[in-house]
């Protein structure tokens, strides 16, 4: 006798609690996740299906367990089962590998890391006092700790630098620079951007600026560059001055790890600095008005729960501006969700 399922007597679900429950636990994919890029499942898929076994074998886990991750994230598309028990990556799945440009696996590491979800545990202390809950939990600001828990630093730079290959990318190919003589990257880290800009323009002159134990890490990186003739590297801090001369300066992700007083004042560093037609180019995510979709609003949370800054909105970003004499001019969108907005001294 074959079993049947009768469906004629279920009652009518109310589909908007099923909805809400899939939103509640979302925090169960996040960590299903996390464990697949820890164990680097993708890794070990490139090449060929393989059993939960095998991976088990590879993994050093228990294989029914490891079965029951895949066959999770199979049925949201990061994997296939291609038949029982045999799972291979899909085109989802594959930036998760560690060696695709734009990989999300160190993103996937930092994310589901205790370091991340418990200040995410203290979100309502956040709330309640507009203060990071990242300080509230570990008694200091999350560079602090990154400093003194190396492996957690490694990812946080390993998880940018998958993201920066895919911001740096659209933000040189959607933001013309042909104009610009000088160009100085404010916070520029090991200068993967500026390097970009360089490469694509060959007329213009850079200078990479950062912390020093930051400049001592890229200098030997940029030795090994074809535009190390045209750059200049220089150590210091934005809150105390940046370099003269430049008639553009480029903060990318800087202005929305501080509050407007910590952000006015990095700006009004380089209004001082730059030459009178010179241009502020700040890239950051712009958080559209209403009720419109938006990863950077969730982002925004980010920035509540561990750092004293914000993302913004057009609007605000506006008023940013005035207050450290620039005018707002352009806001330059692209596909990667940051936006390249554009100021000129008045």
């Amino acid at each position: 006798m074959v079993f049947q399922e009768d469906k004629s007597t279920l009652p009518s679900v109310n589909l908007a609690s099923l909805e809400m429950l899939n939103l509640i636990t979302s925090y169960r994919v996040t960590q299903t996740i996390h464990v697949a890029a820890k164990l680097g499942i993708a890794d070990l898929l490139k090449n060929a299906a393989k059993s939960s076994q095998e991976l088990a074998n590879e993994t050093a886990t228990n294989a029914s367990a490891l079965y029951r991750i895949l066959r999770a994230l199979a049925s949201i598309g990061i994997f296939q089962e291609v038949e029982h028990d045999l799972f291979e990556l899909t085109p989802l799945g594959q930036s998760l590998r560690s060696d695709v440009p734009g990989s999300m696996r160190a993103w996937a590491m930092m994310v589901g890391g205790e370091h991340h979800w418990q200040p995410w545990g203290e979100l309502l202390h956040s709330v309640q006092t507009g203060k990071p809950a990242f300080d509230h939990v570990f008694g200091m600001g999350p560079f602090e700790y990154y400093n003194q828990k190396p492996e957690a630093g490694q990812t946080f730079q390993l998880a940018l630098s998958g993201l920066t290959q895919i911001v740096n990318s659209q933000i040189v190919t959607n933001y013309d620079f042909s104009s610009i003589r000088k160009i100085v990257d404010i916070g520029g880290g090991q200068g993967s951007l500026l390097s970009g800009i360089l490469e694509t323009n060959p007329g213009i002159q850079g200078v990479l600026f950062d912390q020093p134990s930051v400049i001592e890490k890229a200098t030997p990186l940029f030795k090994n560059k074809t535009v190390y003739k045209r750059c200049e590297l220089v150590a210091g801090d934005f809150f105390d001055s940046v370099p003269t001369g430049g008639d553009a300066y480029i903060l990318k992700h800087i202005i929305h790890d501080w509050d407007d007083e910590g952000s006015v004042k990095i700006l009004r560093n380089c209004h001082k600095a730059m030459s009178e037609d010179g241009k502020l180019l700040v890239v950051e995510m712009v958080i559209p008005d209403g009720n419109t979709p938006f990863y950077g609003k969730f982002l925004d949370i980010e920035m509540l729960v561990g750092y004293s800054g914000k993302e913004r909105t057009a609007n605000e970003y506006q008023k940013l501006f005035a207050k450290a004499g620039f005018q707002l001019t352009h806001i330059f969108r692209t596909e990667a969700l940051v936006s390249v907005i554009e100021g000129v001294r008045v």
